[in-house]
């Protein structure tokens, strides 16, 4: 688990969202399931708002870029990756109409 921290959409309040991540290099990967809900987390409309945020992990502090990955074929290798490591992601698209977006986060200097 990763504790992001986006910048509101709306209210520019800092909020915080515990989430799985997997690992893709040097970046982190998060999906934006919702648990297959119909609609995005809040955390996703923050970041595609303010796609700077920061990440937690351990005692680490990271600043991070997010961004959507748009090629299906990435997509699918980065989805297919963080699903083996949490299989409990799943059944979500099966829940939903939506394609559930997997993002990205770079780290900044």
């Amino acid at each position: 688990m990763l504790v992001l921290t986006t910048t509101g959409a709306r209210s520019g309040e800092l909020r915080s969202s515990p989430l799985a991540y997997s690992r893709d290099g040097g970046r982190y990967v998060i999906v934006a399931s919702k648990g297959g809900a119909p609609s995005h987390p809040d955390w996703f409309r923050n970041l595609m708002a303010n796609p700077e945020a920061t990440i937690e992990l351990g005692h680490r502090q990271i600043k991070v870029r997010a961004s959507v990955v748009e090629d299906a074929a990435e997509r699918q290798r980065l989805w297919d990756r963080h699903q083996a490591l949490h299989p409990m992601f799943a059944d979500y698209p099966s829940r939903t109409s939506r394609v559930i977006p997997v993002v990205t986060l770079d780290p900044i200097e």
